[in-house]
């Protein structure tokens, strides 16, 4: 089941329904009631549950079908609206992460206005002051609530040796600090995973279990590496350029460990950017090619190993990724001046 018909199905018409003027009604779609209010929304949840869903399907114009979770008895509240209603002008007191399922979602942060479409997603942190618009067309949009102590365990859990996440996720951590909210888009490197990751983590949440809240942590953890490797998201001047060397330093080190058949098809595999963002990357840096820059590290390689060690030239031809001799010798004596053989004579 995808993403999209799960959010149907919990929202449908054989769903237990709520009485118009329950009370849940206010926190599910709060309503715009005065131009001078300003409500702060608490996190709704007690005890160990550190993060709940909401979910919005707009199934047909002026017609609003919510629920939320987890909850003891699973629910849906029908609203009916009038076209280009808002939402009560609102804060936080823990991060919203809305991502939009199908269609489009329209909000004003901070007095300007925003419209997200299928597959963003918009982190807002607390205190941020915003409303939802509600719009005459098909929709589904997910709201993920997370407790401000889980947001900050997520961003510091260090489990991961990659350079590139940890500084992503710091990066994101200190941007959110500064422009309070982030506006995520899918990037090239995107696929189905954090469509997957959600849908598992709706289904967690409306069945929950004994185990769920420690399911439901880890599913956070993947959202979040996702969102730092498969999405894009503002990053200033300064830290653009740090990222470019993180980068640059991890594919250096990826390529001194593969170097012997590396291809820059394995990089993309490996880091999910785009061949061209590593073509011009390698040259900023080196001011050599891809694959002269390869060639480089096989032929350090060789020059390391031909003075350390006894192989033969041939063996060391071969260990370095080049199985004909002749080009080897050719490609050493254009970058050395002399043939492997003379180089060691006369580095011993």
């Amino acid at each position: 089941m995808t993403l999209s018909n799960f959010c149907r199905q919990i929202t449908g018409p054989d769903m237990r329904l709520l009485p118009e003027n329950h009370k849940l009604g206010a926190r599910l779609v709060c309503p715009e009631y005065s131009k001078s209010v300003q409500e702060v929304k608490t996190y709704p949840l007690i005890g160990q549950d550190r993060s709940f869903l909401l979910c919005w399907n707009f199934d047909a114009p002026g017609s609003l079908r919510a629920t939320m979770m987890p909850s003891p008895e699973n629910f849906c509240y029908h609203y009916y609206f009038s076209i280009g209603e808002c939402t009560q002008l609102h804060t936080h007191d823990y991060l919203e992460l809305s991502y939009v399922v199908e269609g489009e979602f329209h909000q004003r942060i901070l007095n300007k206005d925003i419209v997200f479409h299928k597959g963003d997603l918009c982190l807002i942190d607390k205190n941020c002051l915003h409303q939802d618009c509600l719009e005459n067309q098909s929709a589904i949009i997910l709201f993920l609530g997370i407790a401000n102590d889980m947001f900050t365990e997520i961003m510091n859990e260090s489990n991961t040796p990659q350079k590139i996440l940890s500084f992503l996720q710091s990066a994101l951590l200190k941007q959110k600090d500064v422009q309070q909210y982030l506006h995520f888009k899918p990037n090239a490197a995107a696929d189905d995973q954090l469509e997957e990751s959600l849908l598992l983590l709706l289904k967690e949440s409306y069945a929950p279990d004994s185990g769920s809240r420690y399911i439901t942590k880890g599913l956070l953890f993947r959202i979040f590496r996702i969102l730092s490797t498969q999405y894009d998201f503002s990053l200033s001047k300064e830290q653009k350029q740090t990222m470019n060397w993180l980068i640059f330093e991890e594919i250096s080190d990826y390529i001194r460990l593969h170097y012997t058949d590396v291809t820059i098809q394995d990089l993309v595999n490996e880091f999910h950017y785009q061949e061209d963002y590593f073509n011009r990357l390698i040259k900023r840096k080196t001011g050599l090619t891809y694959s002269a820059y390869v060639q480089q590290i096989r032929l350090e390689r060789a020059e390391h190993l031909l003075t350390t060690t006894d192989k033969s030239i041939e063996e060391i031809a071969n260990e370095i990724g080049y199985h004909n001799k002749g080009y080897f010798y050719k490609l050493f004596q254009e970058k050395y001046g002399e043939t492997p053989a003379s180089y060691r004579r006369h580095s011993r």
